[in-house]
């Protein structure tokens, strides 16, 4: 697992309303059986954005589709380390 990827995944799981819960790309973050609630998303949105920071690119979660549960890059752990990825490499 990449670098960022892990610490994505343990901002999750320090988050997650479930303590001790394994974040793997299939950990839902929206609807039914996610780990985390609204406010925590938004939480973890503003720490998505200082990794971003960190890396020299805006991290964009405002997008129409962002808190849709069938388009949401929140749907699952892994659809948002997979955006947060592709929005570094479209910075560069």
């Amino acid at each position: 697992m990449s670098d960022l990827k892990a610490k994505i995944f343990a901002a999750i799981a320090e988050l997650a309303d479930n303590d001790g819960v394994e974040i793997t790309d299939s950990t839902h973050l929206l609807g039914d059986g996610s780990v985390l609630d609204s406010m925590k998303v938004v939480t973890l949105c503003i720490l998505l954005e200082d990794f971003a920071a960190e890396l020299d690119f805006d991290f964009d979660w405002t997008s129409d589709a962002a808190m849709s549960r069938s388009r949401s890059m929140f749907r699952t752990a892994g659809t948002l380390v997979a955006e947060f990825l592709n929005q570094q490499k479209a910075s560069t």
